[in-house]
């Protein structure tokens, strides 16, 4: 038996494109809480081509979003800061700095990492890296503010 990763576990309805455990179609990212930060394991399928046999960019963009958003979901439950009434999740991505840094395999697995740098209540900011044969593929700052919702 395998342990539910973050997503399944806290956000089991989510139906997020990247990390939805609900959205048969999507990525289905699952991420895990370690020593050194969250970490997942992500294999392409042959869709994500970016027509030059690599894994295309928006791809990895949005597995690079939706596995920080594990570490930030994972660290709001353990600092006990749900989500505010009326809202589906205690935080929304705000920035995504991405950095492509060499080409990702399309028919390999890709390592991911992210590590929350700085939380607070009203935000959070996290490192993450997607990792190919031990070299860094791409890499990105995520900021995260609280979703308050309006009205």
């Amino acid at each position: 038996m395998t342990l539910p990763s973050i997503q399944e576990r806290l956000v089991p309805h989510l139906t997020c494109f990247g990390c939805g455990p609900a959205n048969e179609r999507g990525l289905r990212l699952r991420s895990f809480p370690g020593e050194g930060g969250v970490t997942a394991t992500f294999t392409p399928w042959p869709e994500h081509d970016n027509g030059l046999g690599y894994l295309n960019g928006g791809i990895i963009s949005a597995l690079l979003d939706c596995h920080s958003a594990a570490a930030v979901v994972h660290e709001a439950d353990v600092r006990n800061w749900g989500p505010l009434p009326g809202a589906a999740l205690p935080y929304v991505t705000a920035g995504l700095d991405v950095r492509f840094l060499r080409p990702a395999p399309l028919t390999e697995p890709v390592e991911l990492l992210a590590v929350v740098t700085d939380a607070s209540e009203a935000q959070m900011t996290v490192d993450v890296h997607l990792r190919w044969d031990g070299k860094p593929r791409a890499s990105a700052t995520a900021i995260w503010k609280r979703w308050r919702p309006r009205g």
